[in-house]
């Protein structure tokens, strides 16, 4: 079994739980007072990259390193949400840098999706 094939499950699991959790944002920024624009931040890069997940959950025997682009996409996502979403409800960040290293990690994972256009299986 493929690296591809064992992380699939993983990548259908998390692009539910940031699909949800980019609705639920959408609500706070939209309902829930305050500064609306974190939540509003997280909730797009979540319902952004969710149905990237899942597109490489179903590509994933087409695309030799989907493993690489989804690990890459999903850790950068939970990253750069997680800070904002921490900035926002307790008032600190999850570490020094954590958004723009999240930020970073998942443009490196579309730029794993673009090399996956020529390592193709």
């Amino acid at each position: 079994m493929s690296l591809n094939d064992r992380l699939v499950p993983f990548f259908y699991l998390l692009a539910g739980l940031l699909g949800f959790a980019g609705v639920a944002l959408a609500a706070v920024a939209a309902h829930g007072g305050g500064d609306a624009q974190l939540p509003a931040s997280a909730s797009a890069m979540c319902l952004a990259h969710a149905p990237a997940l899942l597109a490489l959950a179903i590509g994933a025997s087409k695309i030799r390193i989907a493993w690489l682009a989804g690990l890459l996409i999903g850790v950068g996502t939970l990253l750069f949400a997680g800070d904002l979403v921490s900035l926002r409800f307790a008032g600190s960040g999850l570490f020094p840098l954590a958004a723009p290293t999240g930020g970073f990690t998942m443009m490196f994972g579309w730029l794993a999706v673009a090399a996956g256009s020529v390592m193709r299986r």
